[in-house]
């Protein structure tokens, strides 16, 4: 059979870095193994991409955007007013900013679309559904399919949570739906083929005369090699909890110690505690205050190897973010054979099920801490259930949230959009808060 040639457009793609730009590059790279793909990027991901033993000019191109690109950077990095702050700010930024990077890209693929070289373009990253895609128009113009996305953020901040969205300096996300009158990401969508939501609240926000191509697909996976280890899943006293994640306000780690602050005093839980950020001394501070010291240790940042070891140790993966887009910390926790405990939003929500994992309700701060220490003074007097649990939940990460079934979920759409017939559902909608 003919594999398919697809030219895919990941702006960030990084195997060397993480968030957006590792999962650009995850995704791309995978759908080497469905496809024959040819990865267009930027610049700065050259020494990186190269070093996976890809050949530029024959694997990859990178353009040269940085004209714009490196003064529009450091101008969101000032008015984002603090590091790892004002997320809004910079995607503001981007969306300003990439559309010079798609011109580039035209300029020298542009023939080659029109000559039928590629049988589907697909623009992976930028992420955010707020950059609009003029080269989509483009794509569709020369009759060539063009898939979009996973397109994925913009989470509603939770209803009592101002104080936490000023620290996050998140002003600008109270005019973030500004974009959907942006006549650009009309024509974005129309000339789309095929539309990647990477979560359910994403997808709601595509107009409904482009819901019937419209896929949920949640952006993040796991790379099995780099989750070799297992949960024990030993449910004698004490049990373990780890969170991971950066110390900010929205993942809640203050609430996590408040919570579980009974069961940690009593012995009966201990608590590693992964991560850096701005709270971290106050969380010291918190725990101290509260006679939690022996029960909780808090390692800062540590290597990807070392964050295994110590989560693989857990039974619990404790984490009650009140706004997380993907939650891929979630899925490694669940391919490690860790069972979640997650806050039932947006990502997270999405990714566990009752048989994988326990979801406490959304609401106010006080309300989350009292269901959460409920829930883990529940789990910690009966565990027989983790076992079992941490089974399903290692054997759903592993069946449908690798990199490699993505790439295959993603070769569906793929087909759908060359040869029509039933609509492909990529992973099953289940799950997921209604």
């Amino acid at each position: 059979m003919t594999r398919l040639s697809v030219l895919a457009i990941a702006e960030a793609a990084n195997p060397e870095w993480v968030s957006v730009p590792l999962v650009g590059w995850s995704l791309a790279h995978a759908l080497r193994k469905v496809a024959d793909v040819h990865l267009v990027t930027q610049i700065r991901n050259r020494e990186a991409i190269t070093r996976t033993g890809l050949v530029e000019g024959r694997d990859f191109t990178v353009i040269d955007s940085e004209a714009l690109a490196r003064p529009m950077y450091r101008a969101a990095s000032l008015l984002r007013m603090g590091a790892g702050k004002g997320w809004t700010m910079n995607t503001a930024i981007n969306a300003l900013a990439y559309p010079y990077f798609e011109r580039l890209v035209w300029n020298r693929f542009g023939e080659e679309i029109r000559s039928g070289r590629y049988d589907i373009v697909h623009r992976i990253t930028p992420l955010s559904p707020t950059v609009a895609s003029p080269l989509a128009p483009k794509v569709a113009g020369a009759g060539v399919p063009f898939v979009l996305g996973p397109l994925n953020g913009g989470v509603p901040w939770p209803k009592g949570f101002a104080a936490e969205r000023r620290r996050e300096r998140e002003w600008l996300s109270h005019v973030r739906a500004a974009y959907k009158i942006n006549p650009a990401r009309g024509r974005t969508l129309n000339a789309a083929s095929a539309i990647l939501a990477g979560s359910r609240h994403t997808g709601g926000e595509i107009p409904a005369r482009f819901q019937n191509k419209v896929f949920w697909l949640p952006e993040n996976a796991i790379d099995p090699d780099r989750f070799s280890l297992v949960s024990e899943q030993d449910i004698s006293a004490p049990l373990r909890a780890c969170f991971i994640g950066r110390m900010v306000p929205y993942k809640g780690p203050d609430m996590l110690l408040e919570a579980a602050a009974g069961l940690l005093r009593s012995g009966r839980l201990v608590l590693d505690m992964i991560g850096d950020g701005p709270m971290l001394e106050a969380l010291k501070a918190q725990a101290d205050k509260a006679g939690l010291a022996d029960a909780v240790a808090f390692h800062g940042n540590l290597p990807h190897r070392q964050v295994q070891t110590v989560a693989a140790r857990a039974n619990l993966f404790t984490f009650p973010s009140i706004r997380e887009f993907g939650g891929g910390a979630v899925l490694e926790a669940m391919a490690l054979g860790v069972v979640p405990v997650i806050a039932d939003y947006a990502g997270p929500g999405e990714l566990v099920r009752p048989e994988t994992g326990y979801k406490v309700p959304l609401g106010s701060r006080d309300e989350i801490v009292a269901r959460f220490r409920s829930l883990l003074e529940e789990i910690v007097s009966d565990p027989s259930a983790l076992p079992q649990m941490a089974t399903a939940a290692r054997t759903h990460a592993l069946t449908c949230f690798t990199w490699d079934a993505k790439a295959r979920q993603v070769a569906q759409v793929y087909e759908w959009v060359l040869k029509g017939g039933p609509r492909p559902e990529p992973v099953p909608m289940t799950g997921g808060s209604e």
